[in-house]
């Protein structure tokens, strides 16, 4: 089992370059099945995703690849329709490579979903999506078997009851659309990022897509008659981990392939006012700390502040006067980062969806386990302020995300080292 120790009271300097963006690529690469010829994804992040998104793609007869950064598809004939539980388990996007292989096939066999253990992966809207287009469903198992006669144009409302527009469900329904018969029309549609680009790659690809008004997508079936080489945007997520370790030790970081209008403005005003300040500079952005002040916010659906930046705000807020507050409205139960933040001496606790800090607190070095991506970022970061050697375990996390995270940090003067428990 490998570990992280980090030794923190460093300010860390330097530039770096954002690499691609995890989340977006996931999709686009579901989205490159569709296509009988080659697809090209350019800044493809090196994280374990990515290697799995291969993986996937193989086990369906598809030739895929990764060199020199981009990741090329050729799928001219899938051999098979089953994604095999071993692979599909390891992601989040699963239901969205089921809905391609479906549109691709007229049938797919897929598990549920995995990637982090704080939410449940709930994938009723993508089946909705694949019952709206003409499949037949049944699940058993762990698995979900879907079979159509014929895929035909279809409405479907992409919105969940409480949670905003599911971001998934309405790259389900856009695969699904892009191969159906006749027109689909997509509502209550996820504005992400990543419906952005997967609209993109659709478009590239000779299917007409195009939106009416600001939430509902307008999707003619045409069958993908081109490739494409399409470019994965920078990783949002992972500019706002470096630039909030910026802030948490009180250095200056230039990140390098990014801008402003990369982050959503939710995220802008809120860690503006937690102490990050960021500057547009030609290069990309330089991450400084400004004086911190505690913030009340809650998550959402972009423009919203994201879900995936609160566990690493919530370390920063730890050094604000004051008490913070913070409504989680995405993942009820994402407070995994809370254990370990409390054990290296932060005063921060939950009660159901709102969390509370109250700072600035001392940090000190502990023993603490990451157990998703995003708690084990912010423990990152919090190692990096406190005094003292932190030890973190479930750095395979972290690897799902983050490109040489141990590396990228040692270059901007952090004193952290891998080790295997036997080494310890």
């Amino acid at each position: 089992m490998r570990r992280l120790l980090i030794t923190g009271e460093t300010s860390l300097a330097g530039r770096i370059h954002v690499q691609g963006s995890k989340n977006v690529f996931l999709h686009l690469a579901a989205a490159s099945l569709l296509a009988s010829r080659p697809v090209r994804l350019r800044n493809a992040p090196a994280i374990t995703d990515t290697r799995v998104c291969v993986e996937i793609a193989r086990a369906l007869g598809a030739h895929a690849e990764v060199a020199d950064a981009a990741m090329t598809t050729h799928a001219a004939d899938l051999r098979t329709t089953e994604i095999p539980g071993g692979l599909g388990t390891l992601i989040r996007p699963t239901a969205c490579f089921g809905a391609a292989v479906l549109a691709r096939t007229g049938a797919v066999t897929f598990p549920f979903p995995g990637g982090d253990a704080f939410a449940e992966r709930l994938i009723d809207r993508h089946l909705a999506a694949m019952q709206a287009v003409g499949a037949e469903i049944r699940v058993s198992d762990g698995f979900v078997h879907a079979r159509a006669r014929r895929l035909a144009g279809f409405t479907f409302d992409a919105s969940t009851d409480g949670h905003g527009p599911s971001l998934g469900a309405t790259i389900s329904a856009l695969l699904l659309g892009a191969m159906a018969s006749g027109a689909s029309r997509i509502s209550g549609a996820s504005v992400e990022p990543e419906v952005e680009h997967t609209v993109g790659l659709l478009r590239c690809l000779g299917v007409p897509v195009s939106w009416e008004g600001t939430s509902t997508l307008e999707v003619e079936g045409r069958p993908p008659a081109n490739g494409a080489t399409y470019t994965v945007p920078p990783d949002r997520m992972v500019a706002g981990t470096y630039a909030i370790a910026a802030a948490m030790t009180e250095g200056r970081i230039d990140l390098a392939g990014v801008a402003l209008s990369d982050f959503p403005t939710g995220f802008l005003k809120v860690a503006a006012t937690a102490g990050l300040d960021l500057a547009q500079v030609p290069h990309g952005i330089r991450a400084t700390r400004s004086e911190p002040a505690p913030v009340e916010f809650e998550t959402g659906p972009h423009p919203e502040y994201p879900t995936d930046l609160q566990p690493q705000l919530c370390a920063l807020l730890t050094q604000a006067p004051g008490t913070s507050k913070v409504a989680e409205r995405v993942y009820s139960r994402r407070a995994t980062h809370i254990p370990g933040l409390a054990s290296m001496g932060a005063d921060i606790r939950a009660v159901g969806d709102h969390l509370t800090i109250v700072g600035p607190r001392t940090l000190s070095g502990a023993t603490v386990r990451g157990t998703d991506i995003r708690a084990a970022a912010a423990l990152v970061l919090a190692a990096l302020a406190a005094s003292g050697r932190t030890e973190l375990a479930g750095v395979e996390h972290l690897y799902r995300g983050y490109e040489n995270l141990p590396g990228t940090l040692r270059s901007l003067g952090a004193a952290v080292m891998e080790h295997s428990q036997e080494e310890l």
